[in-house]
């Protein structure tokens, strides 16, 4: 009867310890949204940050300030998290920096020679900001804008929607664009999802992307250039000197543009090409050889034999620019402190075709009033 008295007690203690350490585990991991505040704008505006984690930890902070993602917290082959995404601490950093870190990019991402397009025969000019182009929507695009955040998490993770009102004749782009991008990290796997949409009240151009720098090996810890890119993508759209497309489609093959197989980034980044020396490395629109506009195609994937992180790109897009970091130069100091040197990140920009509105054999930008423009990239991380 002692012994009876002794052991039910110790085993019962047992079973609670083991209850309450299960709990613990699952509470540290368990999938939730949080709002914290993020700092405030020059103008008086209050901007906040929102974390998204699933179930295995997986983490995405994003600003309503720019639609941006500030950062992706994802393990190693290790299980050791790293946030492979550069950007800064505070709104202010976003705010007064130019390298577009993280930002959903609009009204027209990428270029436009000229600032200059026609659309039912009239001209619009829109600014210069990158010498006698323009750049990612202006000098006040979608990157440098507050948007109106609402959680919209169900049974298929946790998501954020932002939305955006630009009215007609903001950077001079015609009619009213009511914007949304619902950002969802999934619940079965570590992967960002990001659906854009958008309609018009008059006949304009649209091309949005998500502009984030990723260096798989964590932000902040050196260069890019031994990660190994694949891009499922036969031909890219040659530029000019400014970084124009000329309008020809070309195949990648025989060209230091030929990442069909892996490939070191920087294996071939330094050849003598006429194309590697207007972009001072590769910032290029690769033609993804996607199946359909309605389904998700396998865009990209990149893969860091240091820390085993890969990251795999699908879209719905016709086009990716790859950007491997070239005016990263060491002066700006993101997150952490820590500096940002010399293509110590890239970028994987789905979207359609840089100038498209005046290449009129380029997929068409164009959104009419009777139209609802709808696009989807997923970002997933995983290891090997």
């Amino acid at each position: 009867m002692t012994k009876s008295r002794v052991t039910l007690p110790a085993r019962m203690l047992f079973l609670v310890a083991a209850t309450m350490m299960v709990a613990l585990a699952n509470s540290k991991t368990q999938s939730k949204q949080e709002k914290r505040p993020f700092g405030k704008t020059q103008d008086g505006q209050p901007a906040d940050l929102y974390i998204l984690t699933n179930n295995a930890g997986f983490e995405v902070a994003i600003t309503n300030y720019g639609g941006t993602v500030v950062s992706l917290k994802t393990p190693d082959r290790n299980g050791k998290m790293a946030d492979v995404i550069l950007g800064y601490d505070s709104v202010s950093g976003y705010e007064n920096g130019k390298a577009y870190f993280g930002g959903t990019i609009g009204r027209y991402g990428n270029r436009i020679a000229h600032g200059k397009f026609i659309l039912n025969g009239a001209t619009y000019t829109l600014a210069k900001n990158d010498g006698e182009n323009h750049l990612h929507g202006g000098l006040i695009g979608f990157n440098k804008r507050v948007w109106n955040a609402k959680d919209v998490s169900s049974s298929a993770g946790q998501a954020l929607e932002l939305s955006y009102m630009s009215k007609d004749g903001e950077e001079e782009y015609p009619g009213n664009l009511s914007a949304k991008v619902i950002f969802t990290v999934l619940a079965d796997s570590n992967a960002l999802k990001i659906e854009y949409s958008a309609t018009t009240d008059k006949e304009t151009v649209v091309n949005l992307t998500n502009h984030a720098y990723f260096n798989l090996a964590g932000q902040g810890n050196g260069n890019i250039l031994g990660h190994q890119l694949t891009l499922h993508a036969g031909k890219f759209t040659p530029v000019d000197a400014t970084l124009i497309p000329t309008g020809e489609v070309r195949s990648v093959r025989n060209t230091p543009l030929d990442f069909l197989k892996p490939t070191a980034i920087g294996a071939r980044i330094a050849q003598d090409n006429e194309q590697l020396t207007f972009g001072q490395g590769y910032d290029h629109n690769w033609v993804l050889d996607r199946t359909s506009a309605e389904v998700l195609s396998v865009a990209a994937e990149a893969y860091d034999p240091q820390s085993g992180r890969v990251l795999n790109v699908s879209t719905t897009e016709p086009g990716i620019q790859f950007y491997s970091g070239n005016f990263l130069d060491g002066t700006i100091q993101g997150k952490d402190g820590k500096d940002y040197p010399h293509r110590s990140a890239f970028c994987l920009e789905t979207q359609h075709f840089p100038d498209s509105p005046n290449h009129p054999n380029f997929p068409s930008t164009v959104l009419k009033p009777s139209q609802h423009f709808r696009s989807t990239t997923v970002y997933k991380l995983s290891t090997r």
